[in-house]
């Protein structure tokens, strides 16, 4: 079981028994759900709309995608809030537990489950107004340590999710970098695919933790 203060392994803290725990956890769902309720309000941050903000509200019944969505704790949140939800995640075992989950929701009309990979996503271009991210975004170059092909994996990825995105959409990442080298990477990765905005940390100083990228489509 993943305890407070560290940080799972991808993917053997998401499979089998470890599905369980991870959606059993109190202390986990707290953190999870927090973190949403924080990249809703970032998403609408007058600082990142700029002078668009002019028409949007937050309680615009705007569709989401939500990219690893693991069991559904940050989908929850966003379903609460009026959103249209597409869940994204890889793993099997952490999309079985939202669907089970997705059954006593209220509004689990709204809220449609996707079994793939976020660097491959089945998703038609221009059709999704805003994207979050909540603890997963690190895991998309799982298992790719050199340097160049990190970098294109992250590049690519960025130009289909500014693609998929209509005008004015917004993509609000929470994750956790091990180092300011590996953020450099992940930050640059949207600037130079048609993004701009900032970063936000509990710490400005601070090396690695809980980081969140704001960003807006240009």
């Amino acid at each position: 079981m993943v305890r407070k203060n560290q940080l799972p392994q991808f993917p053997n803290d998401y499979l089998n028994e470890k599905a369980e725990e991870y959606d059993s956890s109190k202390w986990m769902e707290r953190n999870q759900k927090r973190s949403t309720i924080l990249s809703i309000q970032y998403l609408f941050d007058e600082k990142l709309i700029g002078q668009d903000k002019f028409g949007i509200e937050m309680g615009d019944s705007f569709l989401l995608l939500d990219l690893g969505c693991g069991t559904g704790f940050s989908s929850e949140v966003l379903l609460e809030n009026g959103f249209h939800v597409i869940g994204i995640d890889i793993l099997l075992d952490m999309i079985l537990k939202a669907r089970e989950k997705r059954k006593s929701l209220k509004k689990r009309k709204k809220f449609e489950i996707i079994l793939a990979d976020i660097n491959f996503l089945p998703i038609r271009t221009n059709i999704i107004d805003h994207i979050i991210s909540i603890s997963s975004y690190n895991f998309i170059t799982h298992g790719n340590e050199n340097f160049g092909v990190k970098a294109k994996l992250l590049g690519n990825t960025a130009a289909y999710l500014n693609e998929i995105l209509k005008n004015r959409g917004r993509i609000i990442i929470e994750f956790y970098p091990k180092d300011d080298h590996e953020l450099d990477i992940f930050t640059k990765s949207f600037t130079n695919n048609g993004f701009e905005g900032f970063m936000v940390k509990n710490n400005p100083k601070q090396k690695a933790g809980q980081t969140f990228l704001l960003l807006k489509k240009i």
